[in-house]
């Protein structure tokens, strides 16, 4: 759903589905986790500049992230965490995984990898526009 423009581009909202494994999820930790992944909204706007429609025509939210955390034992070493999140653009699904002894360390690696894949699609997005302008 477009909400308002920031910079000449849209604003969507991020639909953020928290999925856990063995761990509660509390206020503290849910805001956490949406305070690292909704920041990503900012790197899809320039990727892609359209509401996307569902096959009976709804307008459908844009941006989902489908985020999944789990608490495990690694190998009998005591506690393991996981965190995978999945951001489901138009036409582009990206996704990240992190293994780690703390839960917050695990959803920093996801949030970095997201970030960094999402700018390198931002850039592959530009330079595809730019050749196709000096053709």
């Amino acid at each position: 759903m477009v909400h308002s423009k920031r910079g000449g581009f849209p604003f969507y909202d991020m639909n953020i589905n928290i999925k856990t494994t063995n761990i509660t999820l509390n206020q503290a930790l849910r805001e956490f986790i949406e305070k690292k992944i909704a920041p990503l909204e900012k790197f899809t706007r320039i990727i892609h500049n359209e509401d996307y429609r569902s096959p009976s025509g709804k307008v459908k939210s844009v941006l989902e992230a489908f985020v999944e955390i789990e608490k495990g034992t690694h190998h009998k070493k005591g506690p393991f965490f996981r965190a995978e999140c999945q951001l489901k653009l138009p036409r582009e699904i990206i996704r990240s995984e992190a293994h780690s002894t703390d839960l917050r360390t695990a959803i920093d690696q996801v949030q970095n990898e997201l970030q960094r894949k999402l700018k390198q699609l931002k850039r592959r997005s530009i330079a595809k526009v730019k050749r196709k302008s000096r053709a």
